[in-house]
């Protein structure tokens, strides 16, 4: 029992340090009205394991945190992250839905946080756009590619026995 919750910290602790490390790398294509944050490549891992949920949700907050994010970001984004991953989770029995639920999540949340939060005057409806078209390419695309490329490796990398815990 006690193996099972260290390996489930040392997984979100790993997932949320590589969210923030290619989040701030990529800083300038992880923010603002027209982004594609590779980082969200990794919104597919709670396809995996569950350790992904809080993982993200600290990589997102930390990663906002350290990229010059307001408050208002930091908390609205991340949370939009913690649902699209407690979702993508919800999800794990179809791997072509995984990348769903943070392209809808961002998609309907983040253009808010820019026009309300930082002031963008740009419609809404066109942030959406942009904003769903980055989330296409992080978590449609990339993240696809990321599945498809751990899926091969599931019983290695993911220990199947922490999928039953949530």
């Amino acid at each position: 029992m006690k193996d099972k919750k260290v390996l489930f910290l040392v997984q979100a602790a790993a997932i949320a340090a590589i969210y923030v490390v290619l989040t701030i790398v990529f800083a300038p294509l992880s923010f603002g009205e027209v982004q594609v944050r590779f980082a969200e490549a990794l919104t597919i891992l709670p396809f995996f394991t569950p350790a992904a949920i809080p993982g993200l949700f600290i990589g997102c907050m930390l990663g906002n945190f350290f990229g010059g994010a307001i408050p208002v970001d930091i908390i609205f984004g991340s949370l939009a992250t913690l649902l699209a991953a407690f979702l993508t989770y919800q999800l794990r029995f179809n791997k072509w839905l995984a990348p769903l639920p943070p392209i809808l999540a961002n998609t309907l949340v983040v253009p808010f946080v820019l026009f309300y939060g930082y002031g963008v005057n740009l419609p809404i409806p066109f942030m959406m756009l942009t904003v769903g078209i980055g989330e296409v390419l992080s978590c449609g695309v990339l993240g696809m590619i990321v599945l498809l490329a751990l899926a091969r490796y599931q019983g290695v990398l993911f220990s199947n026995h922490l999928n039953e815990q949530v």
